[in-house]
């Protein structure tokens, strides 16, 4: 075949490169580690090169918090010793609650946790007194029933300024109560500004065991029930139930619900209460919470006393007895004995955290059935009755040793103590003169102790005793409250002045 025999031609002559013959398997490895290699040498580059590119960041959940982020990276990062992270934590959260400017919000770590959490089992340790933070100050609300706070002369609106000789200032309340509570039988020093009292006044307080009974019932004659409700806790509404059901078998013929110096408690038991006296589906009270519309408590059946009621009210009932007596008032025409009220409109929530601490933090307020909001303004009485000018007397230090010839505020205390139960000190002007010593004797003898005519120790204590057992058997509030409610309360008459009595002429 002519193909066969032709000679082959030379090919062009081509460049080509060379090339090496290599295995599947290994060009892809190859391949792969020159991808990570270079990969790895760009980020390098990109991160920590002269001139970034682009800046690395941690992922922010939340774009509110990358100053707070960022604060703590500087802080972390260049403070000139180790922060403690989680004592930096806690104060940012400390921070977040302060800036809401509300005195009932309040983050409280795990051993303040435990304290707030024991003033709502059945007894604590400490002085007895519900305080509240607000402009720098750490106020008395109220002091517990038969506590050691109530029997020192501890009032409401006391302002406590020192624990212990430890200053107070911009202390959150969860932290005062820290210093204040204590063992049983342990003493704490306080030093309290009152009101109307030039000096600040220093008190030593035995801590106690403070029992949670809340109620406390007597009936009176002519079948008045006092009842005296100091707290609105878990069992308050069990408690009073159960001096009603008993009283209405003696001939209980009206009620006097007591809730001066009660400091309020849960919502829902003030609602119980209010219920055993409001007529079925008339309402109770109101709660709004943000960005919603009013929610209306009716009340319901059941049992209800359809007898007189009266409430007697003071500056220290706060929060649930405001409730109570808003509610009775508006409904039933409950008359309202006593002083306004504290004025504290606000519900709270307690949200326990998972290392053991709690944020409390106000989710709305309570209205009156009639839609008021009593907040800072409080329950105005009906009739208003203060308390005597005895029931205000300073406090006495037992540790303290008045005798004749000394010259203190403290023998001025004494000489009105004296003379409020009955015995003649002579003139009231802080001397501790002949007639104070006589007067002191006098007392001490009546009493069973030492006739020294020295005020000190045991001598002291008794004589606080002795005004508060006074102030009790003479309780002003109360028998008007009871006038009130019977009907025999005669309004004492107003001395008409010259300015009024000039203008009823000219008319």
């Amino acid at each position: 075949m002519e193909e066969q025999n032709q000679q082959p031609t030379e090919p062009q002559e081509k460049k080509v490169g060379r090339f090496l013959r290599i295995k599947p398997f290994t060009f892809i490895m190859f391949t792969f580690f020159t991808i990570l290699l270079t990969a790895g040498l760009t980020i390098f580059a990109l991160t920590f090169g002269e001139e970034k590119i682009v800046e690395v960041k941690v992922p922010v959940e939340r774009e509110e918090f990358s100053k707070l982020y960022d604060a703590y990276d500087e802080l972390a990062t260049k403070y000139y010793v180790d922060i403690d992270e989680e004592k930096a934590v806690q104060g940012a959260i400390d921070g977040l609650v302060s800036s809401l400017e509300d005195p009932y919000s309040d983050y409280m770590d795990a051993k303040e946790s435990e304290q707030f959490n024991a003033d709502l089992s059945s007894s604590f340790q400490g002085i007895g007194a519900e305080i509240q933070a607000g402009g720098g100050y750490i106020k008395v609300v109220s002091p517990i029933k038969n506590s050691p706070a109530e029997r020192a002369g501890i009032l409401p609106e006391d302002l406590i300024l020192e624990v212990d000789g430890q200053s107070l200032q911009g202390y959150t309340a969860s932290e005062a109560v820290l210093l204040i509570r204590g063992e049983k039988g342990t003493e704490v020093k306080m030093k309290i500004e009152r009101a109307g009292v030039e000096a600040p006044i220093e008190m030593t307080i035995v801590r106690d065991e403070i029992p949670v009974e809340t109620v406390y019932g007597e009936l009176l004659e002519g079948g008045v029930a006092h009842l005296q409700i100091t707290s609105f806790s878990d069992d308050t509404y069990n408690e009073l139930v159960t001096y009603l059901e008993q009283f209405e078998q003696e001939g209980m013929t009206s009620i006097v619900l007591d809730v001066r110096q009660n400091p309020g408690g849960y919502l829902n038991i003030a609602y119980d209460i209010a219920n055993l006296f409001v007529p079925k589906d008339e309402i109770i009270l109101q709660t709004e919470q943000k960005g919603q519309e009013p929610e209306l408590y009716p009340a319901t059946g059941g049992k209800k006393y359809d007898i007189p009621v009266a409430v007697l009210i003071d500056n220290g009932s706060a929060s649930a007895s405001e409730i109570l007596a808003a509610a009775l008032s508006e409904t039933i025409d409950a008359p309202i004995v006593g002083l306004t009220s504290f004025g504290k409109g606000t519900m709270q929530e307690a949200a326990p955290m998972a290392d053991g601490s709690t944020l409390k933090f106000t989710t709305g307020k309570w209205l009156t059935p009639e839609g008021n909001w009593v907040n800072e303004t409080g329950v105005t009485p009906d009739v208003e009755m203060g308390y005597p000018e005895a029931a205000s007397i300073a406090y006495i230090s037992p540790d303290v040793e008045l005798k004749e010839g000394a010259l203190s505020e403290s023998v001025k205390a004494a000489e009105q103590m004296l003379q409020a139960i009955g015995y003649d000190p002579g003139t009231v002007d802080g001397a501790y003169d002949a007639a104070l010593t006589e007067a002191v004797q006098q007392f001490q003898q009546d009493k069973e102790l030492e006739a020294t005519g020295v005020l000190t120790g045991e001598a002291t204590t008794a004589l606080m005793t002795a005004l508060r057992d006074y102030l009790e058997k003479n309780d002003q509030q109360l028998n008007t409250a009871v006038d009130v409610v019977t009907g025999t309360y005669e309004a004492p008459t107003r001395e008409t002045t010259e300015e009024e009595q000039t203008s009823t002429d000219n008319e």
